[in-house]
């Protein structure tokens, strides 16, 4: 459903399992229905019931508008706004993104609890993955210009709840966020104390893969900030419609935007 190019078939049974979120979704695995297709690939989806999705469609979208203001500026940050829908009444699906894992799974599945102190990992993991030197230059600037491109996204549109197994990486060097619920500066707190320490997340592992060296003024963190730069400016210039869009969804009752004020 979230993609009506693509016709799925028979599940593969040994690659579906149940999750190990809170809410037990499924992650489904489907051969590909359509016979002029040579591909092998199996079309994957998790499945959710107990999530409402609603507000994840919303800022997918919004990141899709995003990406289109960006191009007009000729500005090409590589997000990955995935597949997603809302089925029902807290139910729906979420594409799978091919070749992709989470920041916390690359630093446990490599040195286990530590590996999040060690600002190496994500490089080396991306290094490995590629077959040359040439792959991996050209993995590390898409990390560049995606990192840019989300960092000025999830500031923007007030993104919370950022860790290390809500931010993912594909073995080609794109870097994305995924699970968007808490928006618009409904940030989670503790006994009152907001835990969003940062406006966007930048941690020394992302910066590693910019310069193993680890400096800002290296040739990759200073492409990095003009990305930033040129991407937060381009969508000033279209505020109101950013605006506009969001006052249009004020009345469907998604937890985190019921007032005007959740916009300011």
């Amino acid at each position: 459903p979230y993609d009506p190019g693509l016709r799925a078939g028979s599940l593969v049974i040994e690659q579906c399992k149940v999750m190990a979120s809170k809410k037990k979704p499924l992650w489904l695995q489907f051969k590909r229905a359509d016979p002029t297709t040579l591909s092998s690939d199996t079309i994957g989806i998790i499945f959710k019931d107990g999530d409402d999705l609603r507000q994840d469609m919303l800022i997918l979208q919004i990141l899709l508008i995003m990406e289109s203001i960006w191009e007009t500026e000729s500005l090409d940050l590589s997000l990955l706004p995935y597949g997603c829908i809302s089925t029902g009444n807290k139910i729906g699906m979420i594409e799978i993104v091919k070749d992709a894992t989470t920041i916390a799974n690359i630093q446990q599945s490599t040195v286990g609890n530590t590996g999040a102190f060690k600002d190496e990992i994500l490089n080396q993991w991306l290094r490995d993955k590629c077959l040359n030197e040439d792959k991996y230059q050209q993995a590390v600037e898409r990390f560049v210009y995606s990192c840019g491109g989300y960092c000025v996204a999830t500031y923007v549109l007030g993104i919370g709840d950022r860790h290390n197994d809500n931010i993912m990486v594909t073995e080609s060097g794109n870097l994305f966020h995924i699970d968007f619920g808490h928006i618009l500066g409904n940030y989670k707190s503790f006994l009152g104390i907001t835990k969003e320490r940062v406006p966007f997340v930048l941690t020394p592992d992302f910066l590693y893969v910019m310069s193993t060296t680890g400096k800002k003024t290296s040739q990759n963190f200073l492409l990095f900030q003009n990305i930033c730069v040129k991407a937060y400016l381009a969508l000033r210039h279209h505020t109101n419609l950013l605006i506009i869009l969001f006052s249009m969804m004020l009345m469907t009752g998604m937890p985190q935007l019921t007032s005007k004020e959740d916009m300011e």
